[in-house]
């Protein structure tokens, strides 16, 4: 009789488990697949913004209730392997015709006929260039982006545009190193005329 009882307690325990198990797997995957992913950065292409190593939190979900936004880091199949994720900031939106030349990037849009020279001071290292010499203009569903070290990124300068489906989401929280954890909003750009 004891030894039925013990049976039943552990058989109930086991059940007891399971059903915990599954309640955490309908709560947790849908956060998961459809509204925050976890990602690794990869590489220097980010730096100083993003190093080798950095835990991020991507926002998946406000995508799909508002267009990317200049200045935003998203993480993005690549193009070239969609199996492969990349991490960008967004310079060019769709519409757009961006034109790098001179050490600037220069955009050119309905509200600025002639052209802006964005200011990247405040994410860029002093001693950035941006290398290149190009004038692309974007599709309505493509977005031009480049990595913060502009010397050592593969980005739209070498593989060409992104178009929208393959991106993932924003940059949302850094978790990891615990002494640079944050929060990210988009980088304000202050424009310069063109010259």
């Amino acid at each position: 009789m004891e030894e039925e009882m013990k049976s039943q307690s552990f058989f109930l325990f086991l059940w007891e488990l399971a059903k915990i198990a599954a309640l955490a797997l309908i709560i947790v995957l849908p956060i998961r697949y459809f509204i925050a992913q976890p990602f690794f950065v990869k590489g220097a292409s980010m730096e100083p913004s993003f190093e080798d190593g950095d835990y991020l939190i991507i926002d998946e979900i406000s995508y799909q209730f508002k267009k990317p936004a200049r200045g935003e880091v998203i993480v993005f199949r690549f193009p070239e392997d969609p199996k492969q994720y990349f991490i960008k900031r967004v310079v060019a939106l769709p519409g757009e015709t961006v034109e790098i030349k001179n050490n600037k990037t220069t955009v050119f849009n309905e509200e600025n006929p002639a052209g802006f020279v964005i200011d990247e001071s405040g994410y860029l290292a002093p001693a950035q260039i941006t290398k290149g010499n190009l004038k692309i203009k974007l599709k309505e569903d493509e977005y031009f982006v480049l990595g913060d070290n502009r010397l050592h990124s593969s980005d739209s300068r070498s593989w060409g545009t992104l178009e929208r489906r393959l991106i993932i989401g924003k940059t949302f929280i850094r978790v990891w190193p615990f002494d640079k954890a944050e929060y990210f909003t988009p980088v304000p750009y202050p424009s310069l005329p063109a010259n």
